[in-house]
């Protein structure tokens, strides 16, 4: 072999070997630059490196009703709030079961799964939004194929709150929480012989906390924006955490008659015992 041969052949393998590593350079500085951007994404729109962990002790049924036939057009904010309360009750470590324009048969099942998942130490919480009536001092959260003419028809295809919570109450739950955001004018009431407006008064079994858009017998118009009014001071105010359910209640039955200059009052009752709190939420690092 010629010495010049082996001269270049030695700097091609030098090269070779220098242009390797700056290939190898170059790729983890883009490995590194792209966790960099991703990170930088999340924050930007909010999605933190953590996620919450769901406690199994906090339940809680969404339902957002807004797509009713019977109705002149479709209800808008009830899904947008169930998506919303959804969201941050899931931040708050609530393993939360949502349905949106449920059937009966969709609401029967979603309750049939809570009862199933409460224990004796759950705080369980039932949101309902879309269209309620009361017949026989109950008040009722009407499914989207409810085919509604007599008040009877409502027993038979809506279900009533007061059932709900007997279901927590016979699976022993330690706390009860309900939202109804049903008080608005509906198209069933004026077809009844005698009608009633707004939802009944709904007196809360032991250990329960009951929030309703209205006051017993007085309706509700939904205002303008994408979420309802009572929806809008709710999510406020359970962003102040820690913070007990009953001031979260409480502020925002407050909010809600502040801000429509008492036109709409919403309706709190409390048989708590014991304190429940939202924002206890266990988070962990993602990926790890």
């Amino acid at each position: 072999m010629h010495v010049g041969q082996f001269r270049v052949s030695r700097r091609s393998i030098t090269m070779t070997v220098a242009f390797a590593g700056l290939v190898s350079l170059g790729l983890g500085a883009h490995a590194a630059l792209n966790k960099h951007v991703m990170d930088s994404a999340r924050a930007a729109v909010g999605l933190e490196t953590t996620q919450v962990i769901p406690n199994s002790s906090r339940l809680a049924l969404v339902i957002g009703n807004g797509h009713y036939p019977d109705a002149g057009s479709p209800l808008l904010q009830p899904i947008n709030d169930a998506r919303a309360v959804t969201h941050a009750l899931r931040q708050d470590g609530f393993d939360v079961d949502v349905i949106e324009d449920a059937s009966r048969d969709d609401m029967i099942r979603a309750v049939e799964r809570l009862k199933n998942k409460i224990k004796p130490e759950s705080t369980v919480m039932l949101y309902f939004g879309g269209y309620g009536v009361q017949v026989g001092r109950q008040s009722y959260m009407i499914p989207v194929d409810a085919a509604i003419w007599r008040e009877r028809d409502v027993r038979l295809q809506g279900m009533s709150v007061e059932s709900v919570l007997d279901v927590m109450k016979e699976q022993g739950a330690q706390a009860k929480l309900v939202v109804l955001d049903a008080s608005r004018r509906n198209p069933y009431e004026r077809r009844f012989r005698a009608y009633s407006r707004g939802l009944a008064p709904i007196d809360p079994p032991e250990k329960a906390l009951i929030l309703t858009s209205a006051t017993p017998g007085k309706v509700a118009d939904d205002v303008e924006g994408q979420n309802s009014l009572l929806a809008t001071e709710f999510l406020k105010n359970l962003k102040a955490k820690p913070v007990s359910a009953e001031a979260v209640f409480t502020n925002t039955r407050a909010a809600v008659t502040r801000v429509s200059d008492g036109e709409q009052v919403p309706a709190v009752s409390s048989s708590l015992i014991d304190e429940v709190k939202f924002g206890n939420a266990l988070t962990a690092r993602a990926g790890s």
